[in-house]
């Protein structure tokens, strides 16, 4: 099964390559206007990302921070409850 995922791959890679070469050859543009075009477009990826990466930053952040309050409260109520079970055991004791 494994070979069979490999070779798909393999035919869709060579197939991708194809294709880009055969786009360049007969793009209607000019070598250097295609290649100022390739070259506006990664940066344009590039800032896509780096806005993404951003946001899942902040997102995470947020989450983070989130996390540590929803803690914090756990850890109280656990600790009330705790001090409530010990003083019902102590007053049961004394009885």
């Amino acid at each position: 099964m494994a070979d069979n995922v490999g070779s798909k791959v393999t035919y869709f890679m060579v197939g991708m390559g194809i294709g880009a070469l055969v786009g360049i050859l007969f793009a209607p543009k000019s070598g250097e206007e295609t290649r100022d075009f390739l070259s506006k477009k990664a940066d344009e990826g590039k800032d896509y990302a780096q806005k993404k990466a951003r946001e899942l930053r902040e997102r995470a952040d947020e989450l983070i921070e989130r996390s540590k309050e929803i803690a914090v409260t756990k850890k109280d109520s656990i600790a009330a409850a705790v001090e409530a079970g010990r003083e019902a055991y102590l007053r049961q004791s004394k009885s």
